[in-house]
């Protein structure tokens, strides 16, 4: 052991307040070892709780006001469930004198992959642990918090401030696609994606598929527009032997995270990581929707080549799947993922909606688009989530639940657009095409010049300011000091009924500390003296089943 150097390595960055941390061993000894595991971070934190003693409620136990997070993320869009797995809140026995009785405060914080790593290192080659980051809060309100953390990603993460415009197709015919590509660069759209269900298959190797793709990307480039493909990963099964093992039994089913799952180091997973890296080689596809990816399964099988057995199962899966998003990402491919894969390079994961509630009437729908982008951005930047727009029936609901077609709901079809690129959340808008006549395309280029014309603060950090609830009128605004719009107000009006009323604006976050110019819409801009809480009390008008917006400077 004396030739095995471990390295602790730390990160600081400029105006915020994180510290990320990592542990390196390299293998100097000549022989090969192997790290069961490490525990990278481990942090006794002073108690502030004088009210010891929970008898048994993990969920009432009150933890010290910081942030941990790891690139070790997995099985949920909400950060700290993802983390659950890699970042470990304990009492600590030794501290004596703390307030609790029996001493359970959680004060102390450990960081390891609760299945270890269990990985061999051979001679002269080097491990690295999974990476910490902290970030310590100066505050209790939820929306300073989440502010912080937003701009904690922005730094650490800077690629999911990629925030492309995307149309998903549901067809994969050379004349669908064309239309596809000449209704996205007509309209301002910059990427087409092949949906699920378009019939596209990606894992498909034959020279006709490969000349195809390489066509399509071709023609897709000549408009200036990027392509790519959707593909199902995990959620699905493949056989006896490249599923997951289950452990208790020895054989697949019961117990893997979607009912049944590929274990990504059998034949099959490995090989379907070679079709991925070779597609993204050679067919100058650009975009990926990468669904079930992996959840975290383990792996009793011993006999896949990707891992030895149970205990490394979890780890060498999860390396696969980063290292090939780590890959895509320094190709430039733009990864969209419905899971916590941003530190591992991933741009996108959902923002938090159920797939059924897209069948529901379109009124419906509105109300859950909005209250969805209100929950789903405390925590993440517009860029970091994506909604749904489906413009045909997608699991039910008939025709009182889809917009096609489209020139029969332009009025929906408009308050759906700007419910999400408005928030500066992009969807997974779906359907065979983005326009059906002139006056559909009018109005959705025209949504999309508004957008592209307010871009840089409709993709700025979001204040929560009123949620949806169908029954009067819900707000958000964009705030951004460093731009000349500092601040934009979005305002919805989800009744039958004309709303005129004075609401709260908080402009502490904007930089304006005295006189803000506001102005409605295109108009003429007012000034307005801040009050002593750094709000104004702005009179709003927005007409019945519509939106209204205002510009802060």
């Amino acid at each position: 052991m004396q030739k095995v150097v471990i390295s602790v390595n730390y990160e600081l960055y400029d105006k915020v307040p994180v510290m990320s941390k990592w542990v390196t061993v390299h293998n100097g000894s000549g022989t090969p070892i192997k790290v069961d595991n490490i525990v990278s971070e481990f942090l006794g934190i002073a108690d502030h709780d004088p009210y010891g003693g929970y008898r048994g409620r993990e969920d009432l136990k009150v933890k010290p006001n910081i942030h941990f997070e790891t690139d070790y993320a997995f099985s949920s869009g909400k950060v700290t469930v993802a983390n659950g797995q890699s970042v470990h809140w304990e009492a600590d026995q030794d501290y004596v004198t703390q307030i609790s009785w029996v001493q359970d405060i959680p004060n102390t914080m450990k960081i390891y992959p609760d299945q270890g790593y269990h990985y061999l290192v051979d001679a002269e080659e080097s491990f690295e642990s999974i990476r910490t980051f902290i970030l310590p809060y100066d505050s209790y309100d939820k929306e300073r918090n989440g502010l912080a953390l937003r701009k904690m990603y922005r730094t650490i993460a800077p690629w999911v401030t990629e925030n492309p415009m995307m149309f998903h197709l549901t067809k994969s015919g050379w004349e669908e696609f064309k239309t596809g590509i000449d209704q996205c660069a007509e309209l301002g759209y910059e990427m087409l994606n092949f949906s699920f269900g378009s019939g596209f298959n990606p894992e498909n190797e034959s020279e006709e598929n490969y000349r195809q793709m390489k066509k399509y990307a071709e023609y897709a480039d000549s408009k200036g527009i990027k392509i790519g493909t959707y593909s199902l990963l995990a959620s699905r099964s493949i056989s006896e032997k490249d599923d997951v093992i289950n452990p208790k039994t020895g054989k697949r089913g019961g117990f893997a995270i979607f009912g049944n799952s590929p274990c990504l180091g059998s034949e099959w997973g490995q090989d379907y990581f070679r079709k991925m890296y070779r597609m993204f080689s050679e067919t100058g596809f650009m975009t990926f929707t990468h669904d079930g990816n992996y959840p975290g399964d383990i792996c009793a099988s011993e006999d896949h080549p990707g891992h030895t057995g149970l205990e490394d199962s979890q780890f060498k899966q999860w390396k696969m799947i980063s290292d090939f998003y780590k890959w895509c990402k320094a190709q430039g491919v733009y990864l969209r993922v419905p899971d916590y894969y941003y530190l591992s390079g991933s741009n996108q994961s959902g923002v938090g909606y159920r797939e059924n509630n897209w069948s529901l009437p379109r009124r419906h729908q509105l109300i859950h688009t909005r209250q969805n982008i209100f929950d789903g951005t405390w925590e993440s930047i517009p860029s970091m989530r994506w909604s749904f727009i489906p413009l045909t029936q997608y699991h039910g609901g008939g025709a009182a639940a889809t917009i096609e077609p489209l020139n029969e709901h332009l009025d929906h079809y408009e308050m759906m657009l700007v419910s999400n690129i408005g928030m500066g959340i992009q969807s997974a808008i779906r359907g065979p095409r983005l326009y059906d006549t002139q006056e559909t395309k009018n109005m959705v280029k025209g949504v999309v010049d508004w957008y592209k014309d307010y871009r840089d603060i409709l993709e700025s950090d979001i204040l929560h300011l009123r949620r949806s609830d169908g029954r009067d009128l819900d707000y958000m605004m964009h705030v951004n000091p460093q731009l000349k719009e500092k601040g934009f107000l979005l305002v919805f009006n989800p009744t039958n009924k004309i709303i005129r009323k004075k609401i709260t604006v908080p402009l502490y976050y904007t930089g304006i500390t005295d006189v803000a110019s506001i102005r409605e819409q295109e108009g003429k801009s007012s000034p307005m003296k801040l009050n002593r809480n750094y709000e104004i009390e702005l009179e709003v008008q927005v007409a019945p089943n519509w939106y209204n917006w205002y510009v802060v400077e």
